[in-house]
């Protein structure tokens, strides 16, 4: 029996590598002579250099970059073996988890640090850059990233802005006279798990703020903040990022790689799954197990579980997902591959107990996943 075990990361528990690991413990436990190839993937979010250099022999390369707050912040890229590309997870240096609960205020947040890996990335030589787009401190519409590329964002005083998010109604000028000149050789990818546009009540500040620390009031600045950044970008670059597909991605980063360096904005469980070359992998298999924290209705809107779910049924393989909560509306996972959903909670339990032991909790639970999906082949 040959089963391919693909999780994503368990956010604060379980790295996706760490989770891949304890669920082929778990497929052992069950079937002890199955063939078991553990395919950890992402979808642009935390986790993703790891992932990728796991997937790709490659190097995660330690640089000390601003921070959220712009205090010095230790983070890395990973470059890939062989290959002219690297890998920059915004997360690293740009992240919610970099900065405590009190200090989380997303008018005061930057992607300068984001700025600052793209930028090493560049000076390690490579000329193609992937950069994972979720897990943000931020709501600044990627200002930050571009000053630390030679972009400035001027008042109407021509002074320049400090580029964090409350800074984004008082922008009148942007001056590309700096831009780093290797990035007109350069190309750039962004890659999202969401496909927020970036203004609206659908737009990075109204769904995502309120959970980086934002108030209401706050939540409708930074809204105006970025429509008049757009406003700004449609003058002075030529582009329309307001309503483009992922724009809203990492508090409006995905809009400002497209208007600044030009990037394309991709799925990125897609890119993933080409990447760690899944879809290969799962043919002739007998089953897929994939895992994420949290399974529910959203997940179906190109979470990393949909993509390997989708890749699992175009091969024909069934698909069952192990997570520590199971959320609202699952039946519409069926569709796109999913054939079942468990939780690892052997019963009820605080989410800290749940994720300090969130390894041996999903051993167990693969295991009698495993052991049912044995007994059902044998009976049939």
């Amino acid at each position: 029996m040959r089963i391919i075990v693909a999780p994503n990361a368990f956010k604060g528990s379980l790295s996706a590598t760490e989770a891949a690991q304890a669920m082929k413990r778990g497929v052992l436990a069950a079937a002890h002579e199955a063939e078991v190839l553990c395919v950890p993937v992402a979808d642009g979010g935390d986790g993703l250099t790891e992932v990728m250099a796991r997937a790709l022999s490659g190097t995660l390369v330690q640089v000390t970059v601003k921070g959220p707050r712009m205090g010095e912040q230790g983070a890395h890229f990973c470059l890939a073996a062989g290959r002219d590309f690297a890998i920059v997870e915004m997360a690293r240096a740009s992240g919610l988890a970099l900065i405590p609960e009190e200090l989380r205020d997303p008018t005061q947040t930057t992607t300068y640090g984001t700025g600052e890996l793209i930028r090493a990335a560049l000076d390690a030589g490579v000329r193609r850059i992937v950069v994972g787009l979720g897990g943000s401190a931020t709501c600044d519409g990627g200002i930050g990233m571009a000053s630390a590329l030679g972009y400035r964002f001027l008042d109407r005083h021509g002074q320049v802005l400090i580029p964090v998010g409350g800074s984004l109604p008082l922008v009148e000028k942007i001056d590309a006279s700096g831009l780093d000149s290797r990035l007109t050789e350069a190309t750039i990818e962004g890659i999202c798990d969401v496909n927020n546009p970036l203004t609206g009540k659908n737009g990075a500040s109204w769904v995502y703020s309120p959970q980086k620390g934002a108030t209401p009031e706050q939540v409708k600045m930074l809204d105006d903040g970025l429509d008049n950044l757009a406003a700004v970008i449609e003058r002075d670059l030529g582009k329309d990022i307001r309503l483009m597909p992922g724009a809203g991605a990492a508090g409006g980063l995905g809009g400002g790689l497209h208007a600044f360096l030009g990037a394309e904005l991709k799925k990125g469980i897609d890119v993933v799954i080409d990447l760690v070359g899944l879809k290969d992998k799962i043919h002739g298999a007998d089953l897929v197990l994939t895992a994420e924290g949290q399974i529910d209705f959203q997940t179906g809107y190109d979470k990393a579980p949909a993509g390997v779910a989708r890749a699992a049924r175009d091969a024909g393989v069934p698909c069952i997902a192990v997570c520590g909560s199971v959320g609202d509306r699952i039946d519409e996972l069926y569709e796109i591959g999913i054939t079942a959903v468990f939780s690892l909670c052997r019963g009820p339990q605080s989410l800290d107990s749940a994720m300090r032991n969130g390894a041996s909790l999903l051993a167990q639970a693969v295991e009698q996943v495993v052991r049912a999906f044995v007994a059902g082949k044998k009976a049939f």
